[in-house]
C-alpha cells in the first residue's frame, strides 16, 4: 500500500478534494490514505467535511483573527513539518492556488516527498490579481512533480513555462463534486426551501457572490451600486446575496444595498445551500473561482465581476462573461440576461469545458501507475 497525504485549508479546496479523498479511499486495498488541514478557513471548511463525510487525521487549525499573510505562511510551513514525517507519504496532493497550498507544496518539498497539484495551470497572466493565488499557483507548479490540469488551456499555460512532464489534462474536480453533492441532496430529501423562506415562486433568481479583496475600496462599491440599479430596474428579481464576514465586503454592501424589498443580503452559506440556490439561479453574478466552473454545469450563465480570470475557458466557451467592476458595464449585461430570453439561452446551453465529472477517478487511476513498484 501507498501513502496518500492530502494537504488543504479552505472551502473550496475541500470541495475539490473530496471526491478524490473519496475515490481513494473507495479503492482502499492500494492506499492508505491521510488527510490533513490547516483549517485556514475554520468554520466554512467544517461545513463541508460535514457534508462529504471527509475524516480528518491531522486537524492544524491555524486560523487566527487579524493574521497576516505572512504569519500564515510561516505558520503553515513550521506546523506542516510533523504530519509529513509522521505519516511518511508516497506522494502529496495539494489543490488550487491557497497559502496553504504554497506551504504545503514546500514543507513536502522540504522532506523530498513528490507533491501532485490538482487544478494546475490556470493563469490570469497578473501576479496582483488574484492576489496572492496567482503567484501561489505558479509558485506550486515549480515545487510539484506531477500536474493535474482541468484543459488545455492550462496544459499550454504549464507548456509555457517549461512544465511539459507529467502533466495529465483530467477536466476540474469540482465538477465531480457537485454531482456528489447533488447526489447527497437528492438522496437525504433535503428540505432546502424552508431555509429561504422569502423566496417567491416563479421570479427570477439573481445569485450574487462577492468578496475578492483586489475589489476592496472603490470596485466593491460600484458593484454594491450596480446591484441597487438591477434591482430598481427589475423589481420582479430576486437578488440573494450571502454576504462574506470581512469587514471590507459588509460595510459598502449593508450601507449600499440593506433595506431594498427584492435585495436579500444573507449569512454566508454552506456547501449544500449554495449547490442549492445555484441550481434554481436565472444567473449569477460573482467574483468566485468555482462558481465560474460549477454554474454552467447547471446551465446557470455567470457574470464574472472581476477584471481578470484565469477560468478563460467558461469566456471563450460562451458559459460565463468578463464584465469587471464598472458599474455600467454589470448592469448593461445583468439587464441584457434578464430582458432578453435568447440571449439567456445561448450562455445557458454553452457547452461546459472544465469536464465531466470523471477527473477524480483519472487521478486515481494515473496515481496508481505512477507509484508501481
Amino acid at each position: 500500500m501507498k501513502n496518500v497525504l492530502f494537504i488543504f485549508g479552505t472551502r473550496p479546496e475541500a470541495i475539490k478534494m473530496s471526491p478524490l479523498i473519496s475515490r481513494f479511499r473507495e479503492d482502499a486495498g492500494n492506499w492508505k490514505v491521510g488527510v490533513c488541514i490547516t483549517a485556514q478557513h475554520r468554520e466554512m471548511l467544517d461545513q463541508v467535511l460535514d457534508f462529504f463525510r471527509v475524516r480528518v487525521d491531522y486537524d492544524l487549525d491555524l486560523m487566527t483573527a487579524g493574521q497576516s499573510l505572512t504569519q500564515l505562511t510561516a505558520r503553515c510551513l513550521v506546523a506542516l513539518e510533523q504530519p509529513l514525517r509522521d505519516f511518511r507519504p508516497d506522494i502529496v496532493f495539494v489543490q488550487g492556488d491557497t497559502t496553504t497550498v504554497l506551504a504545503g507544496a514546500l514543507a513536502a518539498f522540504y522532506q523530498q516527498i513528490p507533491v501532485a497539484h490538482i487544478e494546475a495551470g490556470l493563469r490570469s497572466g497578473n501576479r496582483y490579481s488574484p492576489f496572492p493565488e496567482e503567484l501561489n499557483r505558479m509558485l506550486a507548479g515549480r515545487l510539484a512533480q506531477y500536474h493535474f490540469a482541468p484543459t488545455p488551456a492550462a496544459v499550454a499555460s504549464l507548456a509555457a513555462e517549461g512544465i511539459r512532464d507529467n502533466v495529465w489534462m483530467v477536466g476540474n474536480t469540482v465538477i465531480d463534486a457537485l454531482q456528489d453533492a447533488l447526489a447527497i441532496l437528492e438522496h437525504n430529501g433535503a428540505d432546502m426551501e424552508g431555509r429561504f423562506p422569502f423566496l417567491e415562486e416563479g421570479r427570477k433568481l439573481i445569485l450574487v457572490t462577492g468578496h475578492r479583496r483586489e475589489s476592496f475600496g472603490e470596485p466593491f462599491e460600484n458593484i454594491c451600486g450596480a446591484l441597487a440599479d438591477i434591482a430598481t430596474a427589475h423589481e420582479e428579481v430576486q437578488i440573494v446575496y450571502p454576504v462574506h464576514l470581512n469587514p471590507n465586503v459588509q460595510e459598502p454592501v449593508r450601507r449600499i444595498l440593506a433595506g431594498r424589498n427584492n435585495i436579500h443580503l444573507i449569512d454566508p452559506l454552506d456547501y449544500a445551500s449554495l449547490v442549492w440556490l445555484m441550481s434554481r439561479a436565472w444567473l449569477v453574478l460573482t467574483d468566485s473561482g468555482g462558481i465560474q466552473e460549477e454554474a454552467p454545469s447547471l446551465g446557470v450563465p455567470v457574470l464574472v465581476m472581476r477584471d481578470v480570470t484565469e477560468r478563460m475557458e467558461g469566456i471563450e466557451a460562451g458559459t460565463a462573461k468578463l464584465v469587471g467592476t464598472d458599474r455600467g458595464t454589470i448592469v448593461r449585461e445583468a439587464l441584457r440576461l434578464i430582458e432578453d430570453e435568447e440571449a439567456h439561452r445561448m450562455m445557458a446551453n454553452a457547452v461546459n469545458p472544465y469536464g465531466d465529472g470523471t477527473a477524480a477517478r483519472q487521478v486515481v487511476d494515473i496515481t496508481r501507475e505512477l507509484l508501481q513498484p
